[in-house]
This record gives structure tokens, sequence and C-alpha cells, in this order.
């Protein structure tokens, strides 16, 4: 880890709680703690904090209202939402409006808390340093990308053709056509549809993000499962979950932030980094020699792609 000790924000109405992650985080990092969602937002604002571990269910600030305006104020600082409950509004809100790096349930793990803290702190405390701040806060996007809509419904397809404006939409209605799509063309941002009658399409965009860490996903799916959605913030970095049937202004919104995104992410390469996933049990290796070479030429695209 850096020299710079990483400054480690925690933010619970429960003083154990926080008593409990001061203890966990003090000989590694810098810990603040707080009670008050706008107490930590000024805490936010008036000095750099790397790392806001934030609860969810709070009487003054919901978790995710915090971790909003925790990123519209210091874009750079990693947030990691914690809570004892699988709600699904929280987590799609965690998401679409928080971008968090992980949602972490309680009881938590020790170890893999502070493993993932410390992740997290690495990545802010490059993201802190003067270059890579002015890409993160603000890029323009290149005049025309390459959008990817995997979806059997052909509705989801012209939906974001209407919207993508003069970016090039692919589609594929199932998972190979489209890895064959991936490792032919630089994409920018995949809409895909988590059910499918045959494939595994959240595994597959958990080893995407893996393969091709700059490519943005975009979830849609009619499915109200919580788990299955904190498996993808973990192991995928959707970047937007969107319930079906899709809303158009939703979608729009998505698709604009995604491409803006994505320019950050080509103007400082090392950003990608804030989009690290854990390990997925999804393992491209069962597949067969021809999904596998897919996998091999996304991977160097990806690669390419970083040192580009």
């Amino acid at each position: 880890m850096s020299a710079e000790r990483a400054t480690v924000l925690c933010v619970d109405d429960e003083e154990r709680i926080l008593r409990s992650l001061r203890m966990l985080f003090r000989t590694q990092f810098d810990v603040l703690t707080t009670t008050s969602g706008t107490e930590a937002l000024r805490l936010v604002e008036s000095r750099p904090v790397h790392v806001v571990v934030s609860d969810q269910r709070m009487p003054e600030m919901l978790g995710v209202d915090l971790l909003r305006r925790v990123r519209e104020a210091s874009p750079a600082t990693m947030r990691l939402l914690l809570t004892g409950y699988a709600d699904l509004p929280a987590i799609v809100a965690s998401v679409n409006e928080g971008e968090i790096f992980r949602y972490i349930e309680k009881p938590w793990q020790q170890q893999y808390l502070l493993g993932v803290v410390e992740q997290a702190a690495n990545v802010a405390l490059r993201g802190f340093a003067p270059a890579p701040v002015a890409p993160l806060l603000s890029a323009v996007a290149p005049a025309a990308l390459k959008l990817l809509v995997i979806d059997e419904d052909l509705a989801t397809l012209q939906r974001v053709r209407e919207l993508a404006g003069p970016h090039d939409v692919l589609h594929a209605d199932a998972i190979e056509p489209a890895l064959a799509l991936l490792s032919e063309h630089e994409i920018a941002v995949v809409v895909a549809e988590l059910v499918h009658r045959r494939d595994d399409v959240a595994g597959a965009l958990k080893t995407l993000k893996q393969y091709s860490p700059a490519t943005l996903t975009i979830a849609t799916s009619p499915l109200r499962d919580a788990r299955s959605l904190i498996a993808l913030i973990n192991q995928g970095q959707v970047f937007r979950f969107l319930p079906k049937p899709l809303s158009r202004e939703l979608l729009r919104r998505g698709l604009d932030a995604a491409v803006a995104h994505y320019a950050r992410l080509k103007a400082a390469p090392a950003l990608t980094q804030r989009h690290a996933v854990e390990q997925a049990k999804f393992e491209p290796m069962s597949l067969s020699a021809r999904l596998l070479d897919y996998w091999r030429r996304i991977r160097e695209n990806g690669r390419a792609q970083k040192v580009a």
C-alpha cells in the first residue's frame, strides 16, 4: 500500500457498529466515524476522504442518498454500502445513483471487509493524485461508439437505437454471437437482458468485466432478485440496472451516463481500477474451444484499450 495513509469514513447510526469498524480499520487507515449523514457530507467536502463505508437504514439520511451526494461532492471517493437488509430498491439506487464499489451485507466477515476497503483505498489514493482528477470530473465522449444489445426481445434493440444518437448499435440474441461481436469490435456499452431461455447472461457479464474492464454494462430485467443484483454489483460492477418494462427516460439517462463515463475511462485508463471486481463463480474454462477463443480475444482487446 502507498506510504500515504488513506482516510476511511464510517457512517452508521449505531455507535456499536462504528466502534467495531474503527477497531477493524485503525491500524491501516485514518478512521473517521459519524452517526450523521449531514456530518459525513461536511467531512467529505472539507478534506480528502478516500473511502466512505455507509449503512443504508439511518434515520436522518438513507445510505444510498448519502453515497449519491458523496459521488457528486467528491467523485474520486470510493463508496461502499453496508447493510443488514437485502432491500431491492436500495440496491438498485446504490448502482444507479451511488455507483458503489461494493455492497456488503451484515454481519460482515472481518477479513473480507478489510480486504475490500484496502482495495478501495488503494484505488482512491491514485484517484486523488492530481493527474487523474480532471478526466474523472469531465470528459467529452467520442463522436461515435459501438453499443451492443443482448436481448431476445427486438423491442429493446429498437429503443436503444432510437436513443443512441450517433453511436452504432449492434445486436445479439444469445451469448455466443455477443462474444463474437465483443471479440471483433471495441464495445463501449453493453445493454443486456438478464433473463434468457438458455444462456447465463449474468455470468457472462461478470466475466466480461474481468476481461474488458472498460466496457460498461447496463443490465435490464423484470426480475426482483436482490441477491442476484448484489452479485452483479460485486462481481460484475454493473453500471446501471433498469427494470423492465424499460422506461424510455431512464434508459436515455443510463446510456448518456455510460457513454460519458466510457469517455473518462478512455481519457484516463487507470480509472478502470475503480471497476475491479470480485472473482465470479462463472468460469469460461468449462466452455467450448470456440467460446474460449472469443474470451481470449476479448481479453486482448481489453488490454489494448487500457494501453491505448
